[in-house]
């Protein structure tokens, strides 16, 4: 996906503003709708479809208000009313071993049985993400992978904070049961 702006001319061309707040934001929307969409093109087109309608919606933005939250809620809601959306998510598909491949293993001593315990440790990891029902998974990865606060999640989502707190502790709880004799260590 091409970005239409530079940083540095930002503020001095038309939709400057919007160009300031949202491009930071590029590589989280990015992983975020990575892992709603499970597939990199549709996450590039789900991305390059959220920052069309925040721009066109972005006079109706609130100045002061949490413009993160405003464009994650518009990514989620545009996921959500497509087809590789909820009703798509809840639909079982076989892993691409393609995908798989392109993970960046996280290892600091790269032998083949390291490498090996990496990939089956991913693979169980992602697996039991995915299990997750959604409501649980996309607040697990809007607290945990993207690291926004509880209000962030809460106005992004449209939920009262309580209901993100109790949705990441299901959450975690369920991953933590599911993983506990599923890791491999090397």
């Amino acid at each position: 996906m091409v970005i239409p702006f530079s940083r540095a001319k930002a503020s001095t061309q038309p939709g400057g503003e919007f160009a300031e707040l949202a491009l930071p934001l590029f590589d989280s929307l990015y992983n975020f709708a990575c892992w709603l969409a499970h597939d990199r093109v549709d996450a590039e087109d789900l991305v390059q479809e959220t920052y069309a309608k925040a721009l066109k919606g972005f006079p109706l933005f609130q100045a002061g208000t949490n413009f993160r939250a405003w464009i994650f809620r518009i990514l989620r809601n545009t996921f959500l009313n497509t087809r590789t959306g909820l009703a798509a998510s809840q639909t079982i598909a076989l892993e691409d071993e393609e995908a798989l491949e392109n993970v960046p293993a996280a290892v600091t001593r790269e032998t083949p049985e390291t490498i090996l315990f990496e990939r089956v440790n991913q693979d169980v990891i992602q697996g039991a993400i995915e299990k997750l029902a959604f409501p649980f998974r996309e607040v697990l990865l809007l607290a945990d992978v993207e690291e926004m606060p509880y209000r962030e999640i809460a106005d992004a989502l449209a939920i009262p904070v309580g209901t993100v707190m109790s949705r990441l502790a299901r959450a975690r709880r369920v991953l933590r049961c599911e993983l506990q004799d599923k890791v491999v260590r090397a």
